[in-house]
């Protein structure tokens, strides 16, 4: 029997199966034909069979054809699956829940249905089985660092496939930093002149490391941009950007120099060729504000995400303690510190975002100094964020460092290419559970779900994305969907043989064994935390929250 991954609510096998053949036909209702596309699509590419879509509230139903049905009594993103020997039906009540039926359908057939094209004869058969599947939690995403190491578009795309094979609905875009601006915003176009592209890059983890004297850049445009989101969407997924600020700020104040702290004739000429945290920050001028507005317009009218995500993370505040104009502005404004400071600067950025719609998603910094009103916290450094914000009635999206980054290192091997953080096996990604015990079950609802994150600092190729994401996503994408207890015992053979679908997707993950050797970096230094180190930098780190 094909099993599912993500695990589904039920699922209930009978004796037979069904078989696709070249003379099937694909019916949808009208509401799900961007699923039934996407149905075709793919078994197209596999099977070589060109299947005729029909779309009609009444479609007819051939003995041997695939029907994609509405039922309104479903919940948003939930789906019911039926396959017998003459027939599939598959019902959701909404496009995405359409979406995640097709998903479990391509599971059940042989994995070679992720193949780009036919190649050995494959019967192309189902178990007769019926599925009724929900997921637990409505947030449950990855985050995607392009500015460290860009991503071409068509690497993107082929990132959304795979997270949409996984049932995950949430692209995070992470686009500006200090190594670089990834996004053309038109009315500011040095932002990518200049901020698109450093003159090097520093090579390994370690402070201090050499760099490699090759340039590195890139940048989407907006034409790219709109591909990337019609994409996702019509797969179920929806992107949210990211515009770092305060911090985080130099590739944007190299391009405009105005933007910073102090004399603009100090300021950088380039983005950041180094990892790590920077104390080049935004000043604090209402000149700044309605550039970073301006910015912020641009994107809300390229992404249609509920969510701007606006950073707030690892904003060193020396250049505002030391810059005699910012003191003279936090009097100016009846602040006590920069910690207010700082969350008067996000506050003006999220007042900006409500008059446009949208709401302001930060990361669990923006709880210091004062949480903006309305603001969504993304809590990495462990769960204290979560709690915090889920008491003072605020969503969370929870994404702790010590389980969920899945750029940290997967084992203690000294193979491990550039390995940093701590080691985060497949099974403890598989422990994730977003809502902290501490919660009441009030509290435990302001948690929208979850997501990995995948920084690039020391991922400089799709190859290199695939083998720190897999198979750890997987594991991550049945934590935020799969409802009820879960045993990692039960999951483990279910995984092994989701690397089948894995290995025709060319998905190029971490073998269990450890890296195969041109997945290694040796010569290229870590920097790695254990256990007790990360629980002691995790204390350090948190105590201001709260």
């Amino acid at each position: 029997m094909s099993t599912l991954l993500p695990r589904p609510t039920t699922q209930i096998t009978s004796p037979g199966e069904f078989e696709l053949t070249a003379d099937a036909a694909i019916s949808s209702h009208p509401d799900l034909a961007q699923p039934a596309l996407r149905l075709q699509e793919r078994l197209r590419a596999a099977t070589g069979f060109v299947l005729p879509l029909s779309v009609s509230d009444t479609a007819a139903r051939d003995a041997v054809s695939i029907r994609l049905d509405v039922d309104r009594s479903l919940a948003d993103e939930a789906f019911d699956l039926e396959t017998t020997p003459a027939s599939v039906r598959l019902a959701a009540s909404t496009e995405r829940g359409g979406h995640w039926a097709v998903q479990a359908l391509l599971q059940l057939f042989p994995a070679a249905v992720y193949r780009r094209s036919p190649g050995t004869t494959v019967r192309w058969t189902t178990p007769a089985t019926r599925v009724q599947d929900a997921p637990k939690f409505p947030w449950r995403g990855a985050m995607l660092d392009v500015v460290r190491h860009f991503a071409p578009t068509r690497d993107v795309l082929r990132f959304i496939d795979l997270l949409a094979m996984h049932r995950l609905n949430t692209l995070h875009l992470h686009l500006t930093d200090d190594q670089g601006w990834r996004v053309e915003i038109t009315r500011y176009p040095r932002l990518t002149e200049v901020g698109g592209w450093r003159p090097e890059t520093q090579l390994g983890a370690e402070h201090g490391s050499d760099t490699d004297g090759r340039p590195h850049g890139g940048f989407y445009t907006q034409d790219d941009i709109r591909e990337i989101v019609a994409y996702a969407t019509a797969r179920g997924i929806t992107v949210v950007p990211e515009i770092e600020l305060p911090g985080h700020a130099q590739a944007a104040v190299a391009a405009y120099p105005e933007l910073g702290v102090g004399d603009a004739d100090g300021a950088p000429t380039t983005p950041w060729t180094r990892w790590g945290i920077n104390p080049v920050i935004f000043n604090v001028e209402e000149s700044t504000i309605r550039f970073l507005s301006d910015v912020l317009d641009e994107i809300v009218d390229l992404f249609p995400s509920e969510y701007i995500c606006i950073g707030g993370d690892e904003c060193p505040k020396i250049q505002w303690v030391e810059d005699e104009r910012t003191q003279d502005r936090m009097r100016e404004l009846g602040l006590h510190d920069e910690e207010e400071l700082q969350s008067w600067f996000v506050s003006r950025i999220g007042q900006h975002l409500a008059s446009r719609g949208r709401k302001l998603l930060g990361w669990d910094e923006i709880l210091e100094g004062g949480l903006a009103d309305g603001a969504t916290v993304l809590s990495w450094r462990g769960n204290v964020g979560a709690l915090t914000a889920a008491r003072s009635g605020h969503d969370v999206v929870a994404c702790p460092e010590d389980t969920v980054y899945l750029d940290y290192r997967e084992s203690d091997l000294d193979s491990e290419p550039i390995p940093t953080g701590t080691v985060t096996t497949v099974e403890k990604a598989y422990s994730f559970d977003p809502v902290p015990a501490e919660l009441d079950a009030a509290e435990a609802r302001h948690v929208l779900g979850g997501q990995a994150n995948l920084w690039t600092e020391h991922i400089d190729s799709m190859r290199g994305l695939d083998y720190r994401a897999f198979p750890r996503l997987s594991a991550v994408a049945e934590a935020l969907w799969t409802t009820g207890d879960r045993d990692y015992a039960e999951f483990a053979p279910r995984l092994t043989e989701h690397l089948a679908r894995l290995d025709a997707a060319g998905v190029e993950y971490r073998r269990a064994d450890g890296p195969l050797p041109w997945q290694e970096r040796p010569g290229v230094s870590g920097r790695t935390r254990s256990a007790e180190e990360a629980a002691a930098h995790l204390a350090r780190i948190t105590a201001n929250i709260g």
